[in-house]
């Protein structure tokens, strides 16, 4: 029987697992945990560190038993457009208001497939747009400014 082993899951796994160690500790030493019934502020990081070091450990196991895949090209438009979509998003929510600062990120994170064309990416991100004003501000009323102080309207 031939043995196999992913080294990148291997190390996938254990960086999971090391986050949810270091999150895990950080959440028990410095926040108060309470309980299911009365969480206190560590609680839910807590949780999310235990599904973190429990998923690492399924991860660091299953490579184990995987062979190795080859490392692909980098996804480059990808990480070109997404990674700062939510940035764009983050500097200029206040400013412009929550309306234009989703769209804008949406535009822009459209554009990382290379299929994509510019009509398509509108129609995204007016949909987009509409459907979490509606979620957040209408739905849920959120108290966030649709339109913000760098508009003149």
């Amino acid at each position: 029987m031939r043995k196999t082993f992913d080294p990148t899951d291997a190390v996938a796994g254990a960086v999971f697992m090391a986050f949810g160690l270091f999150f895990g500790l950080s959440s028990l030493l410095r926040l108060e945990i309470g309980s299911a019934l009365r969480m206190g502020p560590g609680y839910a990081p807590l949780v999310l560190a235990s599904v973190l070091l429990l998923l690492g450990a399924l991860i660091l196991l299953g490579s184990l038993r995987s062979a190795p895949e080859a490392v692909g090209r980098l996804a480059w438009r990808g990480m070109l457009f997404l990674l700062p979509a939510p940035i764009l998003f983050g500097l200029t929510v206040r400013g412009l208001g929550f309306v234009p600062a989703i769209f804008l990120a949406t535009l822009l994170a459209a554009f990382a497939s290379p299929r994509m064309r510019p009509g398509a990416a509108l129609l995204l991100a007016v949909a987009v747009t509409v459907f979490s004003t509606l979620i957040f501000s209408v739905g849920l009323g959120l108290p966030f400014r649709r339109f913000g102080p760098w508009l003149p309207f």
